[in-house]
């Protein structure tokens, strides 16, 4: 285990953790923690070995409970722009590693925790998780992604409710609603992302890149314009080496083994 004392790292076979590690502030995302967020995805997402993300929280109380407050209502508005610009930077770095990620939310995910889970590929949640977003109980709105990204993933009636109520959902409701992938109970739940993420390994890297690459920017276009991008994404996994052992390894009812070229 690498990292620094509020991002802990772990990259094994295939894997790199990433354990967000403030238990005593519930794992509360301040400026400092999402700088070394971002100097681990920075440093995972440039390693050839890591193929799959996971990112969980320490303990077994949150995943991230949101936003350090104290740091928060010391804001000016200039400061605060700033401040949701620089998060939500780090945020989009990650969706767009071109390598997926998985949220392992193993409790409270509130805020700009919900933000981080969202900025995800996939989404497991424990049982006794519970997700939202409650900042206009503070007199503000969320600024790392969460009016852009809940809506995507649920709908704006839905995303709507979550933001304006801010109350928090549970796991079960979250998976009803689309936000989440899966529910598993809380003990299984680091086995059950690291299966996830062992399944995505078995896959061709650059299919995983280009697929993630067609939904994100398919989502900001017509419906013509992202076939056209579908399509010629799809010319180009024609041309590698992995769609040549892809098919070969069906042909020969065997395991494909990868290489990402």
């Amino acid at each position: 285990m690498s990292g620094t004392d509020r991002v802990l790292l772990e990259k094994k076979e295939g894997i790199a953790r990433l354990i967000i590690n403030r238990p005593e502030k519930l794992n509360a995302l301040d400026g400092r923690t999402m700088q070394e967020i971002d100097a681990a995805i920075g440093a995972t997402g440039a390693d050839p070995a890591v193929g799959v993300h996971i990112v969980t929280g320490m303990g077994e109380k949150a995943f991230v409970a949101g936003a350090d407050i104290a740091e928060l209502a010391a804001q000016s508005p200039v400061e605060g722009a700033a401040y949701a610009r620089r998060g939500q930077d780090v945020l989009v770095r990650l969706e767009r590693l071109g390598k997926p990620s998985i949220a392992a939310v193993n409790g409270y995910a509130l805020g700009g925790g919900l933000e981080l889970a969202m900025a995800c590929t996939l989404r497991l949640a424990a049982d006794t998780a519970k997700l939202g977003q409650p900042e206009v109980a503070l007199g503000i709105i969320p600024g790392y992604g969460g009016t852009q990204r809940l809506s995507r993933l649920v709908g704006a009636g839905r995303a709507l409710e979550l933001i304006l109520a801010g109350e928090p959902i549970d796991a079960r409701e979250a998976h009803r609603i689309g936000l989440v992938n899966r529910v598993v109970p809380a003990a299984e739940l680091p086995a059950a992302a690291e299966t996830l993420a062992r399944t995505l390994l078995t896959r061709g890297p650059l299919a995983l890149r280009y697929a993630m690459q067609a939904v994100h920017e398919g989502l900001q276009m017509t419906l013509a314009e992202g076939l056209a991008m579908e399509a010629a994404l799809f010319g180009l996994t024609c041309a590698t080496e992995d769609m040549r052992e892809g098919t070969r390894a069906f042909v020969e009812k065997r395991k494909p083994s990868f290489k990402g070229r």
